[in-house]
């Protein structure tokens, strides 16, 4: 175990605790606001990383790409609340879960018709490729940095959007008492519509972020989707903070342990072999821990959404 070493995946578990947060963000929102079990929300991650492989194609810009990326990633998310969503919103979750089930296999299968089965790539813009020292010995890629800070940004961004704006004020007083809202006369169909939006905006903006570093292909959003929901339930339903916390939590807790979690269990005194063959079984199973004992402690998570 090396400080190089520790530092690079450090970096690494907040790169993936940060895309995390983008589509928890909006899953908590989703979730906390409308009471409503989304299924399909990775599967917008997926759209969002195939949209920016076509635009940035097509202009050969990759900025203006990833501005109609995320465009069309707002558009495909209203057209599903509209066409899909809002039919479900008084059903219970078990058909909720049913139907944006079936909305992942039809999607998937969608973007096979369109984009094919084999895997795109998408290109590193030129001024964000290569790497930066950032300590002795220690280089690290610019975009990885990049999907860092731009996720920190939106993170921000939305606390206080949130917090200090009108429509945010609605957004935490649905995600406390919905029907009381609507009570008070406020569209409750288009503040669903604007959250549901939102989130798909984000989630298609986590897709363009990892599509440089990793292959757009089919799928690519559902064991994201699992982790997201693990984030959730961590940081709190309906809770910002809490996804912004239980994010950086889940991506560091799950980065580390995968890369340490033998030579930690060596130097606990196991045998090499021994080691090998319980450290990748418990570095695996290190989320699902971490989210029962927060559980155990804190069974709303540790920052509820009020009320």
């Amino acid at each position: 175990m090396s400080s190089t070493l520790l530092i690079i995946q450090t970096l690494n578990g907040l790169q993936l605790g940060v895309l995390l947060f983008l589509i928890a963000a909006g899953l908590t929102l989703v979730f906390g606001v409308m009471d409503f079990i989304n299924l399909a929300h990775g599967v917008q991650y997926m759209l969002g990383a195939y949209l920016a492989a076509m635009f940035v194609a097509w202009t050969g810009s990759f900025f203006i790409g990833i501005a109609l990326a995320l465009i069309t990633a707002l558009a495909c998310g209203l057209v599903l609340e509209v066409a899909v969503m809002r039919h479900l919103y008084d059903r219970d979750h078990l058909e909720q879960v049913l139907a944006t089930f079936g909305l992942i296999l039809f999607l998937n299968e969608g973007v096979k018709i369109v984009w094919g089965a084999a895997p795109l790539q998408v290109p590193i813009p030129p001024s964000l490729s290569g790497t930066i020292r950032i300590a002795d010995g220690v280089l690290y890629p610019v975009w990885r940095l990049a999907i860092i800070g731009s996720g920190l940004a939106v993170a921000l961004g939305l606390y206080l959007v949130v917090a200090k704006t009108r429509v945010g004020m609605l957004i935490r007083a649905g995600a406390t008492n919905a029907p009381m809202v609507s009570a008070l006369g406020v569209d409750i169909r288009r503040l669903f519509m604007i959250v549901f939006g939102f989130g798909a905006m984000l989630a298609g903006f986590a897709g363009c972020m990892a599509a440089p570093v990793f292959s757009v292909e089919p799928g690519m959003g559902d064991n994201l989707l699992i982790l997201a929901f693990v984030v959730i339930v961590i940081g709190g339903i309906g809770s910002i903070r809490g996804a912004f916390v239980g994010a950086l939590l889940v991506g560091l807790v799950d980065t580390l342990l995968r890369s340490f979690s033998v030579d930690l269990l060596r130097l606990s005194g196991l045998s090499p072999s021994d080691a090998r063959t319980i450290g990748p079984a418990i570095a695996s199973m290190s989320i699902y821990i971490l989210m029962a004992a927060v559980l155990f402690f804190r069974p709303t998570g540790l920052f509820p959404a009020k009320g």
